[in-house]
């Protein structure tokens, strides 16, 4: 069994952390949790967070851990990503970059303890077994979701052929340039007229993936379950599960049932769950200074050191059509914008068409989400009513935004 623990730095990932628990995330071709159940061949439980998740459910996503994690669980740093390769070692112990990443715990952990943020996994060392450096990378900031994004697919796309039984597209189906080839789970679908180039690297596509005629998709590129790609280019990204995409794309991840249905370019960036950007909406990913881009972040702007970086959209996030965003924006969980170019950094729950923003009210969000769930197929619990309404009071006090 696996528990995963969001630390304090973890728990700072906005625009995500508002709504989500870490493990929930995408990291290359998979959720973390999906990452790390794969890594050490066992199931995910729960996941120990910040307060305001109680609640959180989303389809199969293990809901918080309600009680003491006993002996002989896997607890997990989130922020931890670990290498797609199953643990052959035999070790209690397991780091990332010589930091412990995952501890199989030789006494229980109390709630108590793990509500601490500051907890840390060091703590609960066990006082025999072994310690197992594998390969991997570390989660340090929010951004770092898109600097590893085409090292980790590199890596993942392949295991992942490999585990799934993905098959070569088929010759003639498609023209395919590059050496790294295309595979495809049983049950995808690629239309004629559609151009892959692997010369950077291979592409992935899941079961009920469709990729229509006319598209061009790059690799490293991953396109989830029941995603369409409906034309356009797509470079280098990682497409969550029943997602549609048009359009211009590059090095970007959708965590999953996200819409970019529509003309416009959307470059280094990430799209929590349920984001809708209307047509023609459009990141900047490079500043016209060709300088390293700042980020908004709950501890104040911070130099990302990256030359490239585009928008964090937070889950259920709504753009209207022809929508400008500037390079490093962070708008939050629900916001709902349009019209005038946002400023760098868009509060949870904003509603308007230029700043200040008034708010989303409440009601109205969750009629929305429950409409856009439907589309989906999907039906919103009571309980997810309820856990909604919960973190649109919580986001909408939280005074770390800046509300201009």
């Amino acid at each position: 069994m696996i528990v995963f623990y969001d630390d304090a730095r973890a728990r700072r990932f906005e625009p995500f952390a508002t709504t989500r628990p870490l493990c929930e995330m995408r990291s290359g071709a998979l959720l973390q949790r999906e990452r790390w159940c794969q890594v050490l061949g066992a199931r995910a439980v729960g996941f120990v967070s910040s307060p305001h998740l109680d609640g959180f459910e989303e389809m199969d996503a293990p809901a918080r851990f309600p009680g003491s994690i006993t002996a002989g669980t896997w607890l997990v740093n989130t922020r931890a990503m670990p290498t797609l390769l199953p643990v052959k070692s035999t070790a209690t112990v397991l780091s990332i970059d010589h930091q412990v990443a995952a501890v199989k715990l030789a006494a229980p952990v109390t709630p108590e303890q793990l509500q601490d943020a500051m907890f840390a996994l060091e703590d609960v060392l066990p006082s025999t077994g072994s310690m197992s450096n594998i390969p991997g990378a570390w989660l340090e900031n929010v951004w770092d979701f898109v600097s590893h994004l085409q090292t980790t697919l590199l890596t993942d796309i392949p295991a992942l052929v490999e585990i799934l039984g993905a098959k070569p597209l088929d010759a003639g189906t498609a023209t395919v340039l590059g050496g790294h080839g295309v595979f495809v789970e049983e049950g995808a679908t690629v239309e004629p007229q559609v151009v892959f180039d692997t010369a950077a690297g291979p592409v992935l596509l899941r079961k009920g993936a469709t990729v229509q005629a006319f598209s061009r998709v790059a690799g490293p590129c991953f396109v989830g379950r029941d995603s369409t790609i409906v034309g356009g280019r797509m470079a280098g990204c990682s497409i969550g599960d029943v997602c549609r995409v048009s359009g211009e794309i590059s090095a970007s991840i959708l965590v999953g049932h996200a819409n970019k249905g529509h003309d416009g370019f959307v470059g280094h960036s990430v799209l929590g769950r349920w984001v809708n950007l209307g047509a023609g909406t459009t990141t900047s990913n490079l500043k016209n200074t060709y300088g390293t881009v700042s980020l908004w972040t709950p501890d104040g702007v911070q130099d990302t050191k990256l030359q490239f970086l585009g928008t964090m959209f937070g889950d259920q996030a709504k753009t209207g059509i022809g929508l400008r965003l500037t390079t490093g924006c962070v708008v939050g969980a629900g916001a709902n914008v349009f019209d005038t170019m946002p400023p760098k950094a868009v509060a949870p729950f904003s509603w308007g068409s230029a700043a200040p923003y008034g708010s989303f009210a409440v009601d109205q969000f969750v009629d929305m989400a429950e409409r856009m769930m439907a589309r989906r197929q999907l039906l919103m619990t009571d309980g997810a009513r309820s856990w909604w309404r919960q973190v649109h009071s919580v986001a909408s006090a939280d005074t770390r935004w800046p509300r201009r």
